[in-house]
């Protein structure tokens, strides 16, 4: 077998981010709602997935950064949710905008943004950034 079958046959074998499933995500009431905002941040510094276009793996830290409303992320079930994405073929871009789309369709914060910086390979390192306003439908994307 040759290099180009090889990486088609590894390729093949990478599942798709439709994989990922934001139901394991579990939320509990935050008690202080209505009473005072709050700054939560949480750092994963441990998150893979697989580079769609190599088969390689991607290493990064993802930042979460949000003022909650009604609703917190529970951590346990959060790493549960991230060890999804260790062998799913994502582009750094879609990393980001899917773990923004499934916490804030769970949480539904105020506010939120997500950080995705990633080492560095090949002499290149990307940082990726996009966030959420609850008085907006648009979210800011920053690469």
């Amino acid at each position: 077998m040759n290099e180009k079958e090889i990486i088609k046959k590894l390729k093949e074998a990478i599942p798709s981010p439709d994989t990922i499933k934001k139901d394991m995500i579990e939320v509990v009431d935050y008690e202080y709602s209505g009473k005072r905002d709050i700054e939560i941040v949480i750092e994963n510094e441990e998150f893979t997935s697989i580079c769609p276009r190599t088969g390689l793996p991607d290493f990064g830290r993802i930042t979460i950064r949000y003022i909650p409303r009604k609703k917190i992320i529970e951590l346990k079930s959060l790493k549960y949710y991230f060890l999804q994405y260790r062998d799913v073929g994502i582009f750094y871009e879609h990393v980001i905008n899917k773990i923004l789309e499934d916490l804030v369709s769970l949480v539904k914060p105020s506010w939120m943004e997500i950080v995705g910086s990633f080492r560095i390979r090949g002499g290149i390192k990307t940082t990726t950034k996009t966030e959420y306003r609850k008085n907006t439908k648009e979210h800011r994307h920053q690469t």
